[in-house]
């Protein structure tokens, strides 16, 4: 039985949902993961991309894999570019864990892996313009977490006094993105094990 359900990967682009559909009137021209590809009945996202991240996306049919992938708390990295020139300060600060909001409630996050990238990584063209050098320098990092609250990330960077202009996710456990691009859909025979 277990063979029955699929499993796919995704590249979710910037302004999608990761959701499939809304009956909510507000969310008639939003864009939804059901444009990308005909998916199986059933399908559902393993944990979620906020409308403005972009990148690496489970999906999957079967409950006990969602269940077992969000459970073990498998490790996910994601790609920041900051507004402005992160100090070591401030990634030892994200290292350590920051206090954010959660629920209406402070919250402050588990130790993660945060580190500043020597280069620009090779990522697509987003296909919303992030604002150039004449508004100041930005830097991007790496920030692999254990955890995933809504938009943890960014709430992590600004925490630091260091917004988020762009996020992408491109690795979750062993998977990476590697070249896909934003609306590739790989049909996988497993995720993660």
């Amino acid at each position: 039985m277990c063979n029955s359900h699929k499993h796919f990967i995704i590249y979710k682009p910037y302004r999608f949902l990761s959701q499939f559909k809304s009956n909510d009137s507000k969310q008639q021209k939003k864009h939804f993961l059901g444009e990308l590809y005909d998916f199986p009945e059933g399908i559902m996202a393993i944990g979620r991309l906020d409308e403005k991240s972009e990148g690496l996306l489970f999906l999957t049919t079967n409950g006990q894999t969602s269940d077992y992938i969000n459970s073990q708390k498998v490790a996910k990295e994601y790609y920041a570019q900051v507004d402005g020139d992160i100090t070591l300060e401030a990634l030892k600060q994200l290292k350590n864990g920051v206090e954010i909001g959660f629920n209406g409630k402070k919250y402050k996050t588990k130790p993660c892996k945060a580190f500043k990238l020597n280069e620009t990584p090779e990522l697509p063209m987003r296909s919303q313009k992030i604002r150039d050098e004449r508004h100041g320098p930005t830097s991007w990092i790496s920030v692999t977490l254990n955890e995933g609250k809504f938009r943890q990330v960014r709430k992590m960077t600004s925490a630091v006094g260091f917004p988020t202009l762009r996020l992408v996710r491109v690795r979750i456990g062993t998977v990476l993105i590697n070249n896909m691009q934003p609306g590739d859909v790989i049909e996988v025979g497993k995720l993660l094990r």
